[in-house]
């Protein structure tokens, strides 16, 4: 079964998916791995916090997996 990122979910559940997710994220200045919002924030929220488009990041989030 192969995994998909979803706007919904906290930035916690999705960095614990791969270590490459860091990597995405940081390539769109979020650092969300010392943040303590990361817990409960959703994907959804942290780029809309940020100014970044959710649909950019799931595109190289989920690129990770080959979907």
């Amino acid at each position: 079964m192969s995994q998909k990122i979803t706007k919904d979910m906290t930035f916690h559940q999705i960095l614990q998916m791969s270590p490459e997710v860091a990597k995405v994220l940081g390539k769109y200045n979020l650092g969300c791995i010392g943040c303590m919002g990361a817990m409960r924030e959703t994907l959804e929220q942290g780029a809309t916090a940020h100014g970044v488009d959710v649909n950019d990041i799931l595109r190289d989030l989920n690129a990770i997996f080959g979907e």
